[in-house]
């Protein structure tokens, strides 16, 4: 009580409520303008707004004769803009950028707690606001330019391209008939943001007249923002009790969780997640992860958690695979939902899934091509399947996700027990399903590979070194005097330096290091089925059989020179991809799969006649991957057009593009004859692309 007396009222002021603009009232803020520089003396040339989606747009004219304006700047913006045609559609009528657009946003998606008020004669007026927006500069007039700068690409390279140099090849053409659309596949469209961009592209614009500040329209508009006959019985709207008045001032949040957007279906915010019972946790887990070992799911799932509950749990959702828990395929292929590729039902989805989820129980290694032919599914189910649980690995096949969990399978033997007699379950029932043949039973041996896990650990690794040295001793030895009496015999020097080779006979301890490269190989000493050392010949057990080199340098040189005759001009990237796609081609053992070098590649294509041409590329090109920077051409095929490629070749150690003209000038003047059209075309035709009007080397095209 002492309180309220000192502090006493000095004035009470009546709050009406004026409802005649609450619909049509909005608040413009301009952000990136400082309150003392308005635009109220800044003349308005139009005015538009989207009433439904509170969007306006106004355009202002600028100030072409202040000094600050630069004139030869907006000349040129006018000329990109509009080109050198001036019509209806122009936006700068005048040749000069003389005007400048204001676009808005909204600043609050709920303005329901906002209002304008009015000070006047001790009463205080409030206005509900319809909506906050902000507006800033609009530089649309840059998309334009951008499409005209496309349209002039464009014409100058029809221009420039004659009609011979297009493709008249015949194009196979796929037609697809599409499906009825799912529920979730209307949601997921009716969410993106193409679908909203055309929602809002669909409303009209309704144009609108701009008053200014001081005029008579614009007095007569703002003594709407008065409460009209305030003084009738009806205004009773702020005549309230105060805890209703309480409530009118801070309403429940009913409004902001209503509006409260939807995450999406593959996104997870673990503080809700651990609001739900356990078995869900897991499941909601498990489904969005596909693949997890036991360790990793116990870490998220909290501290405190019982490891036997989260046992029992985590078998009703999933599989043991490898010591690693899979999501099981009922959990991803519901019952009565179908593939969004083929639109197979779920329950072949779901055979087929654990067809790959049974091989990968038998082995690391999983053929994508052995499962298509088993199952019978389409190759884009089939690749969906294996990224669930697997990665590819070049000339090898679909390796499992994650190493083999010996933790795991140590401590939990009878949960795995079960789950071998869940898969032998499983495993009779695919085979009813898919007439499995013994092959397809039996665990397939990859160079020494079992279904044990390939990732061991460095102990492990030693011991079996050890015990594969003392297995092959005698093998390696008699082959070693094999060599040299073959050496001693032909009287030649041999390609190998068999004298290098040191067997020890002394046992070796503990201390010792071992080489484990046998069994390290598969993972560390090879990528993607070539060595990573560019200067290693070696195979897995540390030398090649003598004779192989010559025959793998015979091989890769034929495949380089047919090749090479075959596309005359080729980046380092695309070779390489060639080869790989030649070793796929290959049967297995042949002597390529020894391991080839980057180098060892490079070195052969400049010992068959080939150079490297030197392409001066823009400074922005460095960015990509160095292999597509280095480019070779056959300097000479042994034909009459090798001087005529040479001319080409050296025109693009000038520029990384040229022009049609610049090519056929240059090669009428080196090679001193007149050249006839067709004898042109064959030779660019032969090392180059054509692009955007221009010519490049072939792979040299950034996108």
């Amino acid at each position: 009580m002492a309180n309220e007396e000192d502090d006493p009222i000095i004035q009470e002021i009546d709050v009406y409520l004026a409802k005649s603009l609450s619909e049509k009232l909005y608040m413009f803020q301009y952000p990136i303008r400082p309150a003392s520089m308005t635009y109220d003396d800044v003349t308005h040339l139009s005015a538009k707004i989207k009433p439904k989606q509170q969007k306006v747009e106004l355009d202002m004219a600028i100030d072409t004769l202040n000094p600050n304006y630069c004139r030869s700047k907006g000349e040129q913006i006018a000329l990109n803009v509009d080109g050198t045609c001036t019509d209806e559609t122009s936006t700068y009528s005048s040749k000069l950028m003389d005007r400048q657009t204001f676009c808005s946003s909204q600043a609050a998606s709920n303005v329901s707690r906002y209002a304008a008020a009015i000070y006047r004669k001790g009463e205080l007026h409030l206005t509900p606001l319809h909506g906050i927006l902000q507006l800033r500069p609009s530089f649309s007039y840059l998309d334009k330019a951008d499409a005209k700068h496309r349209e002039r690409e464009a014409a100058n390279e029809a221009g420039d391209s004659s009609q011979d140099e297009a493709e008249d090849d015949i194009k196979q053409i796929t037609v697809r008939f599409s499906r009825p659309e799912t529920e979730q596949a209307r949601q997921r469209r009716v969410q993106s943001y193409e679908f909203l961009q055309k929602r809002q592209a669909e409303e009209h614009w309704v144009h609108l007249h701009y008053y200014g500040l001081r005029d008579s329209r614009s007095e007569h508009e703002r003594q709407y923002l008065l409460s009209q006959g305030h003084g009738m019985a009806e205004n009773t709207e702020l005549i309230k009790s105060p805890s209703e008045y309480l409530m009118m001032l801070m309403p429940p949040n009913v409004e902001e969780e209503k509006d409260k957007p939807v995450a999406p279906s593959n996104v997870l915010s673990m503080a809700q997640l651990r609001t739900l019972p356990l078995a869900d946790q897991i499941k909601i887990l498990m489904k969005n992860v596909k693949v997890m070992p036991f360790a990793n799911l116990m870490s998220l799932l909290g501290s405190g958690t019982d490891s036997t509950a989260v046992l029992r749990c985590i078998q009703q959702v999933a599989l043991l695979v490898q010591g690693n828990w899979v999501v099981k395929s009922d959990v991803l292929y519901p019952k009565d939902t179908s593939s969004p590729h083929s639109g197979v039902p779920a329950e072949v989805l779901c055979r087929g899934r654990d067809f790959v989820m049974w091989k990968f129980t038998q082995d690391r290694w999983v053929v994508r091509k052995e499962v298509a032919t088993v199952t019978k599914l389409c190759p884009e189910d089939v690749k969906d399947f294996l990224e669930h649980m697997s990665v590819a690995r070049i000339n090898k096949g679909w390796e499992f996700l994650l190493p083999y969990d010996e933790d795991f399978v140590k401590k939990h033997p009878d949960v795995v027990q079960r789950q071998n007699m869940l898969w032998m379950g499983i495993q009779a029932k695919l085979e009813k399903v898919y007439n499995l043949l013994k092959e397809h039973l039996t665990p397939k041996k990859q160079d020494g590979q079992s279904a044990h896990p390939l990732l061991v650990s460095g102990e492990q690794r030693v011991n079996m070194a050890k015990a594969k040295v003392k297995q092959n001793y005698g093998l390696l030895e008699k082959e070693l005097q094999k060599q040299k009496a073959e050496s001693k015999a032909n009287d030649s020097p041999s390609k190998m330096d068999i004298s290098n080779v040191r067997i020890k006979e002394e046992p070796v301890s503990d201390e010792e290091p071992m080489d484990a490269s046998a069994y390290e190989s598969m993972n560390n000493g090879m990528v993607n089925g070539i060595h990573s050392e560019e200067n290693s010949m070696d195979s897995l057990n540390g030398h090649l059989p003598g004779g192989c080199t010559d025959r793998v340098a015979q091989e890769l040189k034929a495949f380089v020179m047919t090749t090479f005759k075959k596309q005359f001009v080729l980046t380092l990237s695309e070779l390489k991809r060639l080869f790989n796609l030649h070793l796929a081609s290959l049967p297995p053992g042949h002597t390529l799969f020894s391991g080839i070098s980057d180098k060892m590649l490079q070195d052969m294509v400049l010992d068959t006649g080939c150079k490297q041409i030197l392409v001066p590329f823009p400074p922005q090109i460095h960015a990509v991957s160095p292999d597509e920077l280095k480019v070779y051409a056959l300097w000479e095929a042994g034909d009459i057009y090798d001087q005529h490629r040479q001319v080409l070749l050296k025109i693009f150690t000038k520029n990384y593009r040229v022009r049609r003209n610049v090519i056929q000038h240059q090669l009428s003047q080196e090679c001193g004859e007149d050249l006839n059209k067709q004898d042109v075309d064959r030779v660019i035709k032969d090392c180059c692309v054509s692009h955007a009007g221009m010519w490049y080397l072939k792979g040299t095209v950034q996108s």
